[in-house]
């Protein structure tokens, strides 16, 4: 588990380099979290990457609804194929829409990624990581190791200097009309520090 966050910090660390004045203190990363590269679930290549302005000053919610929750490795790993093809193929977007997913198993699935503009929450996208809970979160609140690594997620993208360090956190239903992040999720969430509920 450590190996990951190291691998995932130097990488974070390394890809900035070009990028001088969003160049990112080396600081010690002290969230601990699994990490699954866009490798590792056999996602499909970009086929554009618009660069975001970095530090994000917002840092929105989602729950994919479908497909629902996964709570094993290949289970996740599945779930972010299925995400990226209907994003890719039927959306005819760019890529998976979120910037990073969190499933049931307690990992971080890397979508986008911190340095690309998402297609998660229009209007807010250029602005903004987004961050989507595998699984329908209506009625149910996710498992608490899924939260907390939601959490440690971005405090990591605070730390590095990714996501500004006064960001504001919403449910994507706060910035569109749609029920997403699910009634529970969002009720969780709006305890959570730096959620803003004045857009």
């Amino acid at each position: 588990m450590l190996l990951w966050t190291i691998a995932f910090v130097l990488g974070m660390l390394v890809t900035t380099h070009s990028h001088p004045r969003n160049q990112l203190k080396k600081q010690s990363v002290s969230n601990n979290f699994e990490f699954v590269s866009r490798q590792e679930w056999e996602a499909r290549p970009p086929t554009g990457i618009t660069e975001l302005n970095l530090p994000v000053p917002y840092v929105i919610i989602h729950h994919s609804y479908q497909p629902g929750a996964c709570y094993t490795r290949e289970d996740c790993k599945s779930a972010m194929r299925s995400m990226q093809n209907y994003h890719q193929l039927t959306q005819k977007w760019n890529d998976i829409g979120y910037n990073f997913a969190v499933g049931g198993d307690g990992a971080v699935y890397e979508g986008r990624g911190w340095k690309a503009v998402g297609a998660h929450a229009y209007g807010y996208n250029v602005m903004s990581i987004g961050i989507v809970l595998i699984g329908d979160w209506v009625s149910e609140v996710p498992p608490s190791h899924q939260l907390e690594t939601v959490k440690k997620l971005i405090a990591t993208g605070v730390e590095l200097g990714y996501i500004s360090a006064d960001y504001s956190l919403v449910g994507h239903r706060q910035v569109v009309s749609t029920e997403c992040p699910g009634q529970a999720l969002f009720q969780e969430i709006s305890s959570w520090d730096r959620f803003r509920y004045d857009l």
